[in-house]
């Protein structure tokens, strides 16, 4: 299968088939504010090459920066959006595996700042779509009245303990959270602040080929 690069009335997305589309696990990845669909797909290729690749769009703008939910501030999420957004991309999610052929219960989510962001609303959420996650610079989306069942989930964090944007108690209450829920949470602190580094990156990938035989 080639490589499809497709706007559709979900979301602008790139997908990269791995040799065999229906045994191989998808990278789900979602960028970070202003970013795109080809921007993370380096790292994607890093974390798991023999992945399928679903590179995906942010929806929202924010003057003119996609992201994924809105914002009322730094560190303030529109809370209606993002339960929205979270159930919209739970949705594209189904329909692009019966497209492309990829299996949806082999999802890995890779998102940085904003997308991981979207992936931690979708694991609170109770999404049970990927077992696996890899969430860079991920800040609590917010915190459910009941937390979802997430045993047997894998979920790895990278993060800056000099991040200006994502204060260390907040890392550290997302991952309590995941663990709470029954998440197996791993957390690569590095000592800077919030851009992505090459020893977190190199640590998820080692962690998900540790983990790959769950997705």
């Amino acid at each position: 299968m080639a490589e499809a690069t497709v706007k559709t009335t979900d979301f602008v997305h790139r997908f990269l088939p791995a040799p065999n589309v229906a045994e191989a696990p998808t990278l789900l990845i979602l960028h970070g504010t202003g970013g795109n669909e080809n921007d993370l797909l380096p790292l994607g290729q890093a974390l798991l090459p023999e992945a399928n690749m679903l590179s995906l769009r942010g929806k929202v703008l924010e003057n003119g920066m996609p992201r994924f939910f809105r914002r009322l501030a730094e560190g303030v999420f529109d809370q209606a959006d993002l339960q929205f957004r979270t159930t919209e991309l739970g949705d594209f999610l189904t329909e692009a595996a019966d497209r492309y052929g990829f299996d949806a219960k082999r999802v890995i989510a890779v998102g940085y700042s904003n997308g991981a962001n979207s992936a931690a609303a979708a694991s609170l959420s109770g999404c049970r779509n990927s077992r696996l996650a890899a969430m860079f610079h991920p800040m609590v989306p917010f915190v459910p009245e009941t937390l979802p069942d997430l045993t047997g989930k894998g979920i790895f964090i990278g993060a800056g303990k000099n991040d200006p944007i994502v204060p260390v108690a907040n890392t550290v209450n997302l991952a309590s959270l995941l663990t709470e829920a029954g998440a197996e949470v791993v957390t690569q602190w590095h000592p800077g602040g919030h851009s992505l580094t090459q020893a977190e990156v190199q640590a998820a990938q080692i962690w998900l080929q540790q983990k790959r035989g769950l997705a």
